[in-house]
């Protein structure tokens, strides 16, 4: 019996992650011992999972009260309030554990007594605790792992080496803690490599072992057997029954494991209910025994994969046949997964170092194309340095192009180019100009092209090449024939990269529907056949091309889901391009504090990789943002440099895109002279592009620098031309705009129409910060708005009062609400001082502080 009356007995903070619900259970037993309350709190769980960490945490909470900690019966000490904690309580004796179930009740209500135990879930003597208030720990999430990690492990650990530790670890934070105190500093720097088997963490499968050992012998020789049988499968696949019954399995084992809760049966398979519970029949099993079960299994697979995998787990040495029997099965259509595990046990069973680093290569290159990026790079890993390995630089490059910065990326794939024979060389530079094209270098782009198109005898792939680089090269008609030429692949391929290809040649040309067609045709095909890999980066195209036909609600479900795709796949590159096009959606409907965290994310994420097309996609999002919002000089700031021509520009293949927003906002900001010149090179773009959007807005740009006799001819032009074509957000904005500029021409009555039709369009597309932006417009111009917001104190101001009061209260100069609102300079003090004499306040801040407390800042 231990009796603590301070937190000092704890010998260091305790740090927890995660652990809220659990921590929050314990808070409250503790707050009801100090108001004089008692109560009982079990906390179960599998082992190495933190309950004596929760029992340390109650201790330090519950000071100055007095605690305790029994590991037997004992009478209790004192007379006050008091702690009593009992760690394993399932570990007790029988008449122990009987005694304390049946005095629980008396010890907590004959005085303040709160009682914290624990017990092993599933451990001999749990059983007897299952009347109490339970709560059952699970694995720590994802996050809280690594954050666990970090404290443990430090900073400096090599990232591949936490990223297995954290997969082996599976959420165990003891299991965690005990593989990175097994490893050395080099092999947790990732300077040294790491062993074939993490080593570590026997205690926590020995106590999972427990429940093992105490099944019959049949149980346990079954158990060994499915073990075996799904050793490398992905967890929760489960072992086919039928097959282990096969090897003279006794079927009389299976009903004691279950009823044990080791495993389940579902169908004709059964499945252990936690990871480590097979681990740990595999961990206890002595060698011979594991390669008598695998040898078992091998005589009743067949011919195929599995028969061959078995055999590979019962060689102890060097087997070129069973090798090449590997590699050969692996060449056939099967899943990724499947062929990078046998390309990997054939490269253990490889004694030549050469052929043996191209399994691995192979086995990595197959670990990517499914999805694992941890495991390709643990399979690169184990080549070692290799010099002038074309394959493993390939890979290497792929993944970082992933989730590492573009510039090394295109290195490591041009690298790889020059090692390999032609097909393969083809693809590395084909990922070399991706790289080059998310850095915005047009030229690294077009030299990747030109020597990816050398030789091939894919005519499609080489209309591709050509006519990328012949549209960034000013030969507009001759890359716009030779890209619609790709676009014939759509309909006809079930390629998921040529769909993918397709659609990007179909966006550069302008054929937007086209685009998602391809896009859907892609993503598609991925979920039907493969690559896992490809899975981010189609939902990012098919998101992209539906934002650029306007359809903004099934571009930001497309792109959640794609986000949601790259984070479990691990591609950080992808995913701060669809922060970028859930930041464009956003700032459509008017979500501006969506669009600044998506915005953010994209830039936060694009700046250390060098990914400009996300970074201008970011910044576009943010200034049509402050253009709904009225802040017409940020988003001439934020997006003048993006548009501009020259070598500091934005993203070659997206900078046109912009433009229209730029020069809206330049315009209204009093920078006319950079709008028209940005409107000229737009004219330009627009004659060579196939974007059936482009005209209307071109047409847009011209109405907004027109002098006033032809200002409103110019808009009905640009609204004819939206007339021929879909994008309702857009026509909308035309419509606000000509509205603007009809009341600032005192033609009210003519601007009420536009203004009206814009609002409507704005509100079927979700479009809230465009509507109230269009609702203040039409306020202005003497139209009551239905269900606008109370003026309140603003009452006895006009419209266009109401507007400037709400812009200088948020704290906007004259200037700048001059230029929010089309007005002028003086127009505006005159409007302020009529607005401070009608209120009765005579400072900016007396009117803040109006609005603020009377709770009427929302509106226009």
């Amino acid at each position: 019996m231990t009796l603590s009356t301070s937190a000092s007995d704890i010998i260091s903070p305790l740090t927890f992650h995660g652990r809220r619900e659990e921590r929050d259970a314990v808070d409250g037993l503790v707050r009801r011992l100090r108001t004089g309350l008692g109560g009982v709190l079990a906390l179960a769980a599998h082992p190495g999972l933190g309950r004596t960490a929760l029992v340390q945490y109650a201790q330090a909470i519950c000071a100055p009260l007095p605690s305790i900690t029994l590991t037997a019966p004992a009478r209790l000490p004192g007379e006050g309030p008091l702690l009593v904690c009992i760690d394993d309580a399932h570990t007790w004796e029988p008449s122990e554990r009987s005694a304390l179930v049946a005095g629980l009740h008396r010890m907590t209500t004959e005085r303040p007594v709160a009682v914290l135990l624990t017990i092993a879930e599933h451990a001999p003597g749990a059983e007897e605790f299952t009347a109490l208030p339970t709560l059952r720990l699970g694995p720590l999430d994802h996050t809280a792992t690594a954050a666990l990690f970090d404290r443990l492990g430090g900073a400096l650990a090599d990232p591949l080496v936490k990223a297995l530790l954290i997969r082996e670890a599976e959420g165990n934070p003891r299991l965690l803690a005990a593989y990175i105190t097994h490893l050395t500093p080099g092999q947790l720097a990732g300077r040294s490599p790491l062993p074939d088997s993490l080593s570590g963490g026997e205690d926590v499968l020995d106590a999972y072992a427990v429940r093992v050992d105490a099944l019959p012998r049949a149980a346990r020789a079954l158990l060994l057997l499915a073990a075996a049988a799904v050793e490398h499968e992905a967890d929760g696949v489960g072992a086919d029954l039928a097959l282990l019954l096969r090897t003279g399995a006794d079927p009389e084992g299976l009903a004691p494991a279950v009823a044990a809760g080791v495993v389940v049966r579902a169908g004709g398979r059964i499945r252990f209910t936690h990871p480590l519970l097979r681990r740990a029949v595999l961990h206890r099993a002595p060698l011979e025994s594991r390669r008598r079960a695998h040898a078992g299994l091998a005589e009743v697979c067949g011919d195929g994969l599995p028969r061959l995998v078995q055999l590979a787990c019962t060689a102890g040495e060097y087997d070129a046949a069973l090798a090449a029997a590997l590699a050969a099965t692996a060449s056939r259509p099967r899943p990724y997964a499947e062929c990078s595990d046998a390309l990997a046990r054939a490269a253990a069973l490889t004694a030549d170092p050469a052929l043996r680093t191209d399994r691995l290569a192979e086995a990595a290159e197959a670990a990517r194309r499914a999805g694992d990026p941890v495991r390709a790079r643990a399979l690169l890993a184990r080549t070692g340095a290799t010099p002038g390995h074309g394959g493993a630089h390939r890979v290497r490059g792929l993944l970082a192009l992933a989730d590492g910065p573009a510039a090394d990326a295109r290195e490591a794939l041009l690298t790889a180019a020059s090692l390999l024979p032609p097909e393969p060389a083809r693809r590395a530079l084909l990922g070399a100009a991706e790289a080059a094209w998310a850095m915005g270098d047009a030229t690294a782009y077009m030299e990747a092209m030109t020597r990816a198109r050398a030789d091939t005898d894919d005519p499609s792939l080489e209309a591709y090449c050509d006519g990328m680089c012949a549209m960034l090269t000013g030969r507009i008609e001759a890359g716009h024939a030779l890209l619609r030429r790709c676009l014939d692949d759509v309909p006809r391929t079930g390629d998921p990269a040529v769909l993918l290809r397709a659609g990007a040649a179909a966006l550069v040309v302008g054929e937007v529907e086209t685009a998602c067609a391809a896009g859907a045709r892609a993503l598609a095909a991925v979920g039907a056949y493969g690559p896992e890999v490809l899975l981010p980066r189609a939902l990012e195209h098919l998101a992209y091309g539906e934002l650029r036909a306007g359809r903004h609600t099934r571009a930001r479900a497309h792109a959640l889901e794609g986000l949601r795709a790259a984070h479990r796949i691990g591609q950080p590159n992808v995913a701060v391009a669809l922060h970028a096009v859930l930041a464009l959606a956003a700032s459509v409907e008017g979500d501006a504090v969506a669009c600044s965290v998506h915005a953010e994310a994209a830039s936060a994420g694009a700046g250390p990789h060098d990914l400009t097309q996300a970074a201008l996609l970011a910044a576009w999002a943010v200034a049509r943002a402050d253009l709904a919002a009225g802040r017409p000089a940020d988003a001439a700031a934020r997006l003048g440099p993006l548009v501009a021509p020259g070598p500091r520009s934005g993203h070659f293949a997206v900078r046109m895109l912009a433009v229209p927003c730029f020069v809206e906002a330049a315009v209204q900001s009093g920078r006319p002279a950079e709008a028209r010149r940005a409107t000229e090179e737009f004219a330009l773009w627009t004659a060579a592009t196939a974007d059936r959007l482009a005209p209307a807005q071109l047409a847009r740009c011209r109405a907004l620098l027109a002098p006033p006799q032809s200002a409103a001819a110019a808009y009905e032009s640009a609204l004819a031309h939206h007339d021929r074509m879909p994008g309702e957000f857009e026509r909308a904005r035309t419509q606000l705009l000509y509205g603007q500029w009809l009341r600032r021409r005192r033609r009210t009555r003519m601007a009420r129409a536009p203004l009206r039709d814009a609002l409507v369009s704005f509100e079927r597309c979700g479009a809230r910060a465009w509507a109230d932006r269009t609702r203040g417009e039409l306020r202005a111009a003497g139209e009551a708005v239905a269900g606008e917001p109370d003026p309140g104190p603003l009452e006895v101001l006009t419209p266009q009062q109401q507007r400037i009061a709400r812009h200088v209260a948020e704290g906007a100069t004259n200037r700048e609400v001059a230029a929010r609102l089309s007005l002028s300079h003086r127009t505006v003090d005159h409007h302020l001082r009529n607005v401070f004499s009608a209120l009765g306040v005579r400072s900016r801040v007396e009117l803040s502080r109006l609005l603020v407390g009377g709770r009427r800042m929302a509106g226009p």
